[in-house]
């Protein structure tokens, strides 16, 4: 799939979306959950989020996640990234598989390839717009879990420095560009119900 027909259909979804949970906002009981990924954490990198009710079989997700490694072996792997995410649940909303859509910004200091230890770094800030597929699963009390893995469209835009000298290394008047597709969502979020 190209990339304006990837961005084409999300637009058309949230379009459809947005007709569709107009006419089920009468008869929704809202449910909003405050939720953290368990397995980023583990990696010293926190994503925190919030779902909320948004019609019969939809809800919307705000979450950030953000690596604050200064170095990793001599090297920076610093990034935040803001995600805007609409879903429908197929069965019953926050339980069972459910799809969304996204788009999020992003800002880095990060190097690419750790492998070839060439001391070169990235700078700059991005746009991704993707979807994601996930299992929810309502625990006792008001706890749920949330396993999801997602991806998409990445489209950057970087200065790359040398990172002893802080050189500039590419020949970019401005800034250089990348993009690429990656998986770049996932994990295991536990959720807990404020209302």
């Amino acid at each position: 799939m190209n990339f304006k027909l990837y961005v084409y259909s999300i637009i058309l979804f949230l379009v459809s979306f947005q007709i569709h949970a107009q006419e089920d906002s009468i008869s929704v009981n809202k449910e909003t959950y405050v939720k953290g990924n368990g397995t980023t954490l583990l990696l010293a990198v926190p994503h925190i989020g919030i779902e909320t009710t948004v019609g019969k079989k939809f809800s919307y997700q705000f979450d950030v996640m953000a690596s604050f490694w200064n170095s990793i072996d001599g090297l920076p792997y610093k990034f935040g990234i803001a995600t805007s995410e609409l879903r429908y649940h197929f069965k019953k909303r926050f339980q069972g598989i459910y799809a969304g859509a996204h788009v999020a910004g992003t800002t880095f200091k990060i190097a690419k390839n750790f492998r070839v230890r060439d001391f070169e770094y990235q700078q700059g800030l991005g746009y991704m717009v993707g979807s994601t597929i996930g299992f929810q699963k309502k625990l006792k009390g008001k706890w749920m879990i949330d396993v999801f893995i997602g991806g998409g469209w990445h489209q950057g835009f970087y200065k790359g420095y040398h990172i002893d000298t802080g050189e500039r290394l590419e020949g970019a008047t401005k800034y250089n560009k990348s993009g690429e597709w990656l998986p770049y969502r996932g994990g295991v979020m536990l959720a807990y119900k404020i209302n």
